[in-house]
């Protein structure tokens, strides 16, 4: 019996992935908003009914492709901004973190782009509570700083949201240059780099 539950409970979590994948790549082309259910199910191959046995609705999707999108981003958010070697390397290393996730995964890049400012509200919401845990775990980061000593906290979070801003900011120019030639993308590299370095020269003067 359990070895029948265990096939029944991988074979529910492979449904529920093939609609999530499904709904993604439809989404390459529209917004979350002018999704249809029967298209997604019908991109699987399954029943429509089948749909609630994984999700409530397409904003319920959505609010699970927000998760899969930014969910697994947090370590990396966090080493972007890590303490360990100097302002200019930090910056490299940054664009360079944010262009490879750009190459693995555009369509969840593109999705998060899209619908953070959305017409699904419950999506538009599960975007900005990622984005504000993004924030206060960059604060906590910036905060072992030593030249971050005599910050506020509050100055410390608007500089962390300047940050994670940015990287989506960044994110987004990497999306626009995937098919572009080594020279744009080494341009568009350039940019973001002058980009962030701007808001560290802001930073080390903010107190003055």
């Amino acid at each position: 019996m359990s070895h029948i539950l265990g096939v029944r409970q991988t074979q529910k979590l492979k449904t529920r992935q093939a609609l999530l994948d499904a709904a993604l790549r439809l989404l390459e082309e529209q917004s979350l908003s002018s999704l249809g259910l029967r298209e997604v199910t019908r991109a699987v191959g399954v029943a429509p009914t089948a749909f609630y046995r994984h999700f409530r609705s397409i904003a319920d999707l959505g609010v699970a492709l927000v998760e899969e999108a930014l969910g697994s981003l947090h370590p990396m958010i966090r080493t972007t901004v890590s303490g360990a070697d100097d302002s200019s390397r930090r910056i490299t290393r940054a664009v360079e973190l944010i262009a490879r996730h750009v190459d693995a995964y555009p369509a969840h890049v593109r999705f998060i782009a899209r619908e953070r400012h959305g017409g699904v509200q419950p999506v538009r919401e599960a975007i900005r509570e990622q984005l504000a845990r993004f924030g206060q775990e960059v604060r906590d980061e910036l905060a072992k700083d030593t030249e971050a000593a005599d910050w506020g906290d509050d100055d410390l979070l608007m500089l962390a949201h300047l940050y994670v801003d940015q990287m989506l900011i960044t994110a987004s120019l990497f999306l626009e240059t995937l098919e572009s030639s080594p020279e744009e993308r080494e341009r568009v590299t350039r940019v973001a780099e002058r980009q962030m370095r701007l808001i560290s020269i802001g930073r080390q003067h903010w107190l003055d």
